[in-house]
């Protein structure tokens, strides 16, 4: 019996057990598969390791996705993470390519994936409040937001949470270096039935500007020279 005579039932639970690219290239054996590939059913959740993925023809974006994690630590992207200023001509052309891919995705979701349930991002060096706040607004369903080093998310999407979020549940933020203690304590005070957990956010050593800096060197260089 070949595969494509069984019933859509039977090809999507066969199709669930494949990954993204195993989907894909099955899917380019025949109009059936390749139409199945395109069932927006077949897409409930998305795991991404790496910018270039979100780029590739391999998943579809749709009102099925319920949970989507994007997730790299690779060497990279870690550039992604310095201040701006400290970056070289190089690493700011790198880091606009890495913004355009995931800012150009993430309005995607919030614009095709209404249904969203839980929303993971680790890494994320260039996801910015704005990008939350339309998630927030588009997605009213979302019960688990995750933002793990996400150094460009500061208070602004907090109050965003205390806003628009409300079927939340669960808020973690870790390694938000831009995030305030304030912040996190208006959003537990705003929403005492959201649990919200902080892994290191709100005592971390926020971004400056470089005069900001030499500023507290020069401080720190007087109060050595005295003491």
């Amino acid at each position: 019996m070949n595969i494509t005579e069984l019933n859509r039932e039977c090809l999507l639970h066969v199709f669930s057990f494949l990954d993204k690219e195993s989907r894909r290239n099955a899917s380019l054996t025949c109009r059936r598969l390749r139409f199945l590939f395109h069932d927006a059913a077949l897409w409930p959740l998305l795991v991404f390791h790496s910018p270039s993925e979100l780029r590739r023809d391999n998943f579809v974006l749709g009102a099925a996705l319920r949970h989507l994690s994007i997730c790299w630590h690779s060497s990279r992207v870690k550039v992604c993470n310095i201040e701006d200023w400290m970056k070289s001509s190089f690493q700011r052309d790198l880091c606009r390519k890495h913004e355009n891919i995931v800012g150009n995705f993430l309005w995607k979701v919030s614009s095709k994936c209404p249904s969203l349930r839980s929303l993971s991002l680790a890494g994320c060096g260039h996801v910015t409040d704005q990008h939350i706040c339309e998630i927030l607004q588009s997605c009213p369903r979302l019960k688990s937001l995750q933002l793990e080093n996400c150094v460009r998310i500061t208070d602004r999407t907090l109050h965003a949470v205390t806003t628009y979020g409300t079927s939340l549940a669960s808020l973690r933020v870790d390694f938000c270096r831009n995030v305030s203690q304030a912040g996190l304590q208006l959003v537990r005070t705003t929403c005492p039935g959201l649990e919200v957990l902080a892994e290191r956010s709100g005592g971390m050593i926020p971004d400056s500007q470089p005069d900001e800096r030499e500023k507290l060197g020069r401080t720190l260089q007087k109060l050595l020279l005295y003491s």
